[in-house]
């Protein structure tokens, strides 16, 4: 049994060992005024995998078991995103990238452990599109090579950095260096 505040995992040998446990957790539960979430729970093979805490556990035919982001962990972040931009439509580029690299730092922190490079290109290009309508719609009458020459800048090896005085976070840069260093 994996337990994280109101969260549990209880994995088992067989699907009925798995049924006898939910219902003595349910039972163990009800002793104390609780009660086992019919919606949250489910009994599943590990192939076919689930979601736990932001990640997805799932096991594959190799016989690796890989932990990724969960793809509702990543709608979740790309909403935040979007609505941070959309609600700051006028703000200046330093003003959105000071508010945009908490939030980016945060979940690419939270998710840098897990299997998660496709992930982290996948949301950084996301950003990316979600930046340029940005750009767009502020300079409507402005081509798109003035628009590229004033926001993106290059920053050593990287091109196409979204950059003022402050520089955006890439996430698939913040991939286990920290933990390391």
């Amino acid at each position: 049994m994996v337990r994280y505040a109101d969260d549990l995992v209880i994995t088992a040998a067989t699907r009925e060992i798995a049924e006898r446990l939910k219902e003595l957790v349910r039972a163990y539960m009800a002793e104390r005024g609780l009660q086992l979430s019919e919606e949250k729970t489910v009994i599943t093979h590990i192939t076919e995998g689930f979601d736990f805490l932001g990640w997805n556990f799932r096991k594959y035919r190799d016989g690796k078991l890989l932990i990724k982001p969960s793809k509702k962990s990543q709608q979740k972040f790309l909403e935040k995103i979007r609505t941070a931009i959309k609600t700051h439509k006028g703000c200046k580029q330093d003003d959105l990238i000071a508010m945009l690299n908490p939030i980016i730092n945060g979940w690419s922190n939270y998710h840098r452990t897990s299997v998660s490079k496709r992930t982290f290109s996948k949301m950084d290009k996301e950003l990316f599109l979600s930046l340029w309508q940005w750009a767009c719609r502020r300079h409507g009458n402005k081509g798109k090579y003035w628009i590229v020459q004033r926001y993106w800048k290059t920053a050593g090896k990287h091109h196409w950095t979204f950059k003022d005085t402050l520089t955006l976070l890439r996430m698939n840069e913040k991939r286990l260096y920290s933990i390391y260093r």
